[in-house]
């Protein structure tokens, strides 16, 4: 019933934020940006000076140098300024920015109609970073009615690309029952759980029934999990290819919570979309991602969030978990360091909801310091991220015939990515939502 409730209460909560909405485009509303200089294309070098015209939410055009603009048309003067795509975050939950015991305690005391509104703030704070999209990998499903609401324009935030629940096996990493009293069992949802290859391709259309943009799955356990069932692989192999033939049926990409090399390969082998922290990879998992043409989404900025509210709570996890944070914290970034130069694919993704909504550009920092530059990782949260999801026909650059999802800083992020945390113009879909220039 909560998430029933959560759901629901989200368009009201939209509604309510109604007043402050910036009124939609109008029909023909032409709109001129001045660049200072232009990333318009992710691994390519920068422009100088450049003009972007843009017509009912998207770009019509990209001109070297600052043309005037037409008769009746808005002039954005962003001449001392860097210029970029708007920002994609591949891995978020947008439902609470709470975790540990803390997250478990608010979920049986808080009401959903309060959990509404905590969902739509996360999804403010993400825009107002600069990420004018995101995909939200698993909540109770309050995110589905918030995508349904930005879209129709009711809510401002960044474009959802949903996954509904996350499925797992019984006692899988997204069992909610997990560290919760026996008595308490029958008033928690199972329907995100699957026992065989019939049960699993159940779920997946469950979740595609209900609305999900891509299907996410876990096929080993979680840092987060509150069973001491290691991290290792928790999906057999019939279990993982049912559920992602299954998601590829109905045209949905799937992403994979693993983090053992044994649950990496059973995803990979299975045709998975991406693998998502992938912290034990190896070297037969870089051979599969080679193979298969997967993304790799490293969420390194996990280790913020767990170190934030450690230093807040030294007891803000239980003590099981707590072992596998400061594992994770300490083998933190060595996975990328292997994968960026074996040539796997990188998309960009925060797993914010464990870090921090709205700091989501703190991974940029992270990536760099363990192996990528300042361009690849730019690149990884713009086109590498827009083709991952699917998108790239619609956002990740700057090109005629795209969404016109726009953002500038001071500073240039190719020498210093860290300007990325202080994004000072966000455009989502034509609509100016932030300028503190």
């Amino acid at each position: 019933m909560k998430t029933i409730r959560k759901a629901a209460m989200l368009a009201g909560a939209a509604a309510a934020l109604g007043s402050v909405m910036p009124a939609p485009a109008q029909p023909g509303a032409v709109t001129v940006i001045h660049a200072g200089r232009l990333l318009d294309r992710p691994g390519r070098a920068p422009r100088g000076p450049s003009t972007i015209l843009i017509t009912n939410g998207r770009i019509t055009e990209v001109r070297d140098g600052h043309m005037p603009a037409p008769a009746g048309a808005t002039l954005i003067n962003l001449a001392d300024r860097f210029v970029l795509p708007g920002l994609i975050d591949s891995h978020v939950h947008l439902d609470s920015d709470r975790a540990g015991n803390e997250g478990l305690l608010a979920g049986f005391t808080e009401s959903s109609r309060l959990g509404a509104y905590e969902t739509l703030w996360n999804a403010r704070k993400t825009l107002d970073a600069g990420f004018t999209t995101v995909r939200n990998l698993g909540d109770p499903g309050g995110t589905l009615a918030l995508r349904e609401a930005i879209v129709r324009g009711w809510a401002e935030g960044p474009r959802i690309v949903d996954a509904g629940q996350s499925i797992s096996t019984t006692s899988g990493h997204m069992d909610a029952r997990l560290g919760v009293d026996d008595d308490l069992h029958a008033q928690i949802g199972t329907e995100n759980l699957c026992d065989g290859a019939d049960e699993c391709r159940k779920a997946v259309r469950r979740q595609i029934g209900r609305g999900a943009d891509v299907i996410k799955i876990a096929t080993t356990g979680g840092v987060n999990s509150r069973i001491g069932a290691g991290l290792g692989k928790q999906m057999f192999d019939d279990e993982a290819r049912a559920i992602v033939e299954t998601a590829h049926l109905y045209g949905k990409k799937v992403a994979v919570h693993a983090h053992g090399a044994d649950g990496i390969a059973v995803a990979l082998r299975a045709g998975a979309d991406s693998i998502e922290h992938g912290t034990l990879i190896d070297d037969e998992s870089l051979r599969l991602f080679k193979q298969t043409g997967a993304y790799y989404v490293p969420t390194l900025s996990t280790v913020n969030g767990y170190l934030e509210r450690i230093a807040r709570d030294p007891n803000a996890y239980p003590p099981a978990v707590r072992a596998k944070i400061d594992w994770r914290i300490k083998i933190t970034g060595e996975a990328l360091r292997k994968a960026v130069p074996a040539g796997v694919k990188i998309a960009f993704g925060t797993d914010a909801g464990v870090s921090k909504h709205g700091r989501n550009a703190d991974e940029f920092e992270l990536m760099v310091r363990h192996g990528m530059t300042p361009a690849t990782a730019i690149q990884a949260a713009t086109t590498n991220a827009a083709d991952l999801l699917g998108l790239r026909r619609e956002i990740g650059s700057i090109e005629a015939g795209k969404e016109a999802d726009i953002i500038a800083v001071a500073g240039d992020p190719l020498s210093d990515v860290t300007v990325l945390k202080r994004v000072g113009f966000v455009m989502a879909d034509g609509r100016v939502h932030k300028d503190v220039r």
